[in-house]
């Protein structure tokens, strides 16, 4: 089974992507599922999950928090993550009995590996990152002994699938709390993609938008 576990709908602030079509996307590209994990808000996940008719694929509802550290993934959730320090959001997704993921490790964090036995597991791979973070990402999920998970980290459609998790099973969610995954993909243009997203959050940002939460 493999899915992309960090795509980004127009409720964040730097992609347009509408919730239902992300769904029909990843659907044509032969993904078994996706986590929508928008900056700071759980709504494109509930969109998702609402526009998804298919028994067989699978919409995780997530949400990229952004820390003093950096950023954490929570997957599996059903309410909004209120806090921003570190710690307090890993708790609060454990609360709603969800997994915490620290997100693309070697892009922000100043010291991921003292951070790393704090979650539950560690983006190993994400299309945005370079390749030499990747791989250092990947041996900081070896060393920590967590599973590790790949995501896109789709702004744009082109994106999405372009990371992913290979599941062991037939349940996403069993096989990320059992550690049974793994993550890959292939890298994107990095300046290409993050030049899009930002040309997104200023259009946005002009036009005064409310990045979709409605």
């Amino acid at each position: 089974m493999i899915a992309d576990l960090h795509i980004h709908t127009r409720c964040s602030r730097d992609s347009l992507m509408d919730p239902a079509r992300v769904v029909h996307v990843a659907r044509t590209r032969g993904l078994a599922g996706i986590a929508v994990t928008d900056h700071d808000t759980i709504r494109g996940g509930i969109l998702a999950r609402e526009a998804n008719r298919d028994k067989d694929f699978q919409v995780v509802v997530g949400a990229e928090i952004k820390t003093e550290y950096g950023d954490v993934l929570g997957l599996f959730l059903e309410q909004e993550i209120v806090t921003r320090k570190f710690d307090d959001v890993v708790g609060e997704i454990h609360a709603q009995g969800g997994l915490a993921v620290l997100a693309h490790p070697y892009r922000r964090y100043p010291s991921p590996e003292r951070l790393a036995g704090r979650v539950d597991l560690i983006e190993g791979f994400n299309s945005r990152s370079r390749r030499q973070t990747n791989a250092l990402s990947m041996t900081l999920g070896r060393i920590s002994g967590k599973g590790t998970v790949g995501g896109s980290d789709a702004h744009v459609y082109a994106e999405i699938g372009r990371g992913v998790t290979v599941c062991a099973g037939e349940e996403i969610e069993e096989a990320l709390r059992a550690g049974r995954t793994a993550g890959g993909g292939r890298e994107s243009n990095y300046y290409l993609v993050h030049g899009l997203s930002c040309s997104i959050e200023r259009l946005k940002g002009l036009a005064g938008g409310d990045n979709g939460r409605r």
